[in-house]
């Protein structure tokens, strides 16, 4: 009997932000698109080669308990360029959380960064070999 995957894949990445335009600005800027559905205090852009989402959400409605502070799990996405995609979120802003690390002993198949962006926000991204082995099979 083939096992049933419970987690499916990742849908959508929400952030909270104190100053939903200016992230929602931000976003747009970092990403080179505009978000594809927008409500007053939610934004959502769709991205990557499976367009998964990632929501911006005005503070207000963020659940009691919120901070505002960076903290919690890190959501990777996977870039074709790490230290270019670094470089060009701190030149944006952002600020280091972690360092490019290699987390593969030295073969740089799984290397991941983080920053804090602007409205308090951790982003993960990575270079991922299992992301590249996934897409091509999905491409062949």
């Amino acid at each position: 009997m083939e096992k049933k995957h419970v987690l499916k894949g990742l849908a959508t990445v929400n952030f909270y932000a104190t100053d939903h335009q200016a992230a929602k600005k931000w976003y747009s800027e970092f990403l080179g698109i505009e978000p594809y559905f927008n409500v007053p205090g939610y934004t959502e852009f769709r991205i990557g080669d499976y367009q998964q989402e990632l929501g911006i959400i005005d503070a207000s409605y963020a659940p009691a308990g919120y901070t505002g502070n960076a903290a919690g799990a890190i959501a990777h996405w996977h870039v074709d360029d790490l230290k270019a995609t670094l470089a060009q979120l701190i030149s944006m802003g952002a600020t280091e959380y972690l360092p490019i690390t290699d987390h593969s002993q030295g073969k740089g198949s799984f290397v991941t960064a983080s920053v804090v962006d602007p409205f308090g926000n951790i982003l993960g991204i990575m270079t991922n070999v299992h992301y590249l082995d996934i897409l091509k099979q999905k491409n062949a």
